[in-house]
C-alpha cells in the first residue's frame, strides 16, 4: 500500500491546535507540496533535497527535521495512513465487526487514491526502484502496526499469526484495488475473501 503526498489521500488527521504546532504543520505541508511539484515537473531522480529546500525557501536541515529521506517526501501521508488503519479498529462503533470497519476505511482510501488526478504520481512511483522499495518497507510496517491494533482489540483473542496475516491482506488490498479497472468492486471482492478467511480463524 502506498500513501503518497496530497492530493492522493484525503486528510483524516487531527489538526494541530497551538500556534507553534500549526506553523510546524504548515511548513511540513509546504515542503511536501513543493517536493511533489518538482518531482512531477522534472522527474524524481533529477531533483535533490537541496533543490526542494531552495524552492520551498527553507534550510536543508528543516527538510530533514520533517522528513527522514527523499522517499519520505513522496509518501507524506505515511503516518496518517498508518494511524487511520489502526483507528478503524480501535474507534469503530461498539459491537461493529472488525472486517467491515476495515473494509469501509479501505474503500474510502482507495476511492481517493484511484482518482485520475493521482495517476502521474503513481506512474512516478512505479518507475522508481527506490520508491517501490520504500513502499514495500512501508507496507510491512503498516501491516505490523495494524496487526498490533487488531490483537489488542479482540475479545476473545486470535493468534498472532492470524492477526498478522489479516493485517497484511488488508494492507495489500490497497494496491490491488487501486490498480483494478473498477476499484470499488475490487475492494469489495478482496474483502469478501478477507472476511471468509478471518471467520475461519475464530473456529
Amino acid at each position: 500500500m502506498t500513501v503518497p503526498s496530497a492530493p492522493t489521500t484525503p486528510p483524516a488527521r487531527t489538526e494541530p491546535t497551538g500556534r507553534r504546532e500549526r506553523k510546524k504543520a504548515a511548513t511540513r505541508q509546504k515542503i511536501a507540496d513543493t517536493a511533489l511539484r518538482l518531482f512531477l515537473e522534472q522527474g524524481y531522480d533529477a531533483v535533490g533535497i537541496r533543490d526542494v529546500a531552495a524552492e520551498a525557501d527553507v534550510a536543508v536541515t528543516t527538510v530533514f527535521s520533517h522528513f527522514a529521506s527523499k522517499e519520505a517526501l513522496v509518501f507524506e501521508q505515511d503516518e496518517n495512513f498508518e494511524h487511520r488503519l489502526a483507528r478503524a479498529v480501535t474507534d469503530r462503533a461498539p459491537h461493529e465487526p472488525l472486517i467491515p470497519a476495515l473494509h469501509r476505511e479501505m474503500r474510502a482510501m482507495v476511492r481517493h487514491c484511484a482518482a485520475e488526478s493521482a495517476a502521474p504520481l503513481w506512474d512516478m512511483i512505479d518507475k522508481s526502484p527506490d520508491l517501490r522499495q520504500y513502499e514495500e518497507s512501508m507496507k510491512l510496517r503498516h501491516a505490523e502496526s495494524l496487526a498490533t491494533a487488531i490483537a489488542a482489540d479482540l475479545e476473545p483473542p486470535r493468534t498472532t499469526t492470524a492477526c498478522r496475516a489479516v493485517a497484511r491482506f488488508v494492507v495489500d488490498a490497497h494496491a490491488l484495488a487501486r490498480e483494478a479497472a473498477d476499484p470499488d468492486a475490487a475492494v469489495d471482492e478482496i474483502f469478501r475473501m478477507i472476511e471468509a478467511a478471518w471467520e475461519t480463524t475464530g473456529r
